[in-house]
C-alpha cells in the first residue's frame, strides 16, 4: 500500500509541474458547479463560481500547490476575461434605445450605487474596528478586480486584499441579489440589471445574464460605469475626508 501511495505521490509531483493540469481542475471544478447549479433548478445559493471557488481551493490545500505554481495554468482563463467582457457589448447594443431614453435615471442611479456600496462597506469595517488598511482596501470591492485593486494601491490600501473581497462580493451579489431583489419587489428588469451590475460587477453580471437579457444588458453597463465612477469618485472623496 504505502509503494502504491508513493507512486501516486510521484505521479501528482509530475502532473503538477504542468500547466494543464491546473487549467483542467478549473474547468473541470466550475462544470462540477455548474452541475450542481442546474440540478438545484438554479438555487442561487449555489452558484457555479462559488462552488468552483471552494472545490479549488480544496484542492490546492489538500495538495499543497502554492497558488502561483496553480494560476500558470488558470491565466489562460484568466485571457479569457478580457474577451468575456467586451462581449457584454451585445446584449447592451440590442438595447441601445432604451439606454438612451433612461440615460439620467442611469447616471443617477450609477453614482448614487457606487457611493452607497463604497460607504456601507467602510462603514460597517469602521464600526467593527477595521484597520485603516482595511478601509481603504475594503471601499472599491464592488468593482471589477483591476480597477478596485488599482483605487486600492493609490489610496494606499492592501490590493491583494482587495482582490479577495471583490471576488466575494461578486459571489455574494449573484446568489443573494435576486433574492433581495424579488424581496423588495423589484420588477423592472433595467433597474435588476442595474442594481447588480452596480453591486457586484461581472459574476453578479453573468448571473443577470443568466436571467433575463435585459437585465444583462443593464448589469453590463452598470458594471462598466460603476468602475469609472467609483475610480473618479473614491480617491476624490478620499483627498477631501482624510
Amino acid at each position: 500500500m504505502s509503494g502504491e501511495v508513493a507512486e501516486l505521490r510521484d505521479i501528482w509531483v509530475y502532473l503538477s509541474t504542468s500547466p494543464l493540469l491546473h487549467l483542467t481542475l478549473t474547468l473541470l471544478a466550475y462544470q462540477v458547479g455548474m452541475t450542481i447549479y442546474q440540478k438545484s433548478g438554479l438555487n442561487p445559493l449555489l452558484n457555479p463560481v462559488l462552488i468552483a471557488v471552494a472545490v479549488l481551493v480544496t484542492i490546492l490545500l489538500v495538495t499543497g500547490t502554492d497558488y502561483s505554481v496553480y494560476f500558470e495554468g488558470a491565466q489562460f482563463v484568466h485571457f479569457l476575461l478580457g474577451p468575456a467582457t467586451v462581449s457584454l457589448a451585445i446584449p447592451l447594443y440590442r438595447q441601445f434605445e432604451t439606454v438612451k431614453r433612461a440615460g439620467g435615471a442611469i447616471i443617477a442611479s450609477i453614482i448614487a450605487g457606487s457611493m452607497t456600496a463604497a460607504a456601507s462597506a467602510v462603514g460597517i469595517a469602521w464600526m467593527l474596528g477595521g484597520s485603516h488598511d482595511l478601509l481603504l482596501s475594503i471601499a472599491p470591492k464592488s468593482v471589477t478586480a483591476p480597477v478596485a485593486m488599482g483605487i486600492a494601491e493609490r489610496l494606499g490600501g492592501l490590493p491583494s486584499l482587495t482582490a479577495v473581497m471583490v471576488i466575494l462580493t461578486g459571489i455574494l451579489g449573484a446568489s443573494l441579489g435576486p433574492l433581495i431583489l424579488n424581496l423588495l419587489r423589484i420588477k423592472d428588469w433595467k433597474a435588476r440589471g442595474l442594481a447588480i451590475g452596480t453591486a457586484s460587477h461581472g459574476i453578479g453580471t453573468a448571473r443577470a445574464l443568466n436571467i433575463n437579457e435585459v437585465a444583462g444588458a443593464f448589469a453590463g453597463l452598470a458594471m462598466g460605469l460603476n468602475a469609472l465612477a467609483t475610480a473618479i469618485l473614491i480617491p476624490a472623496l478620499w483627498q477631501i475626508f482624510k
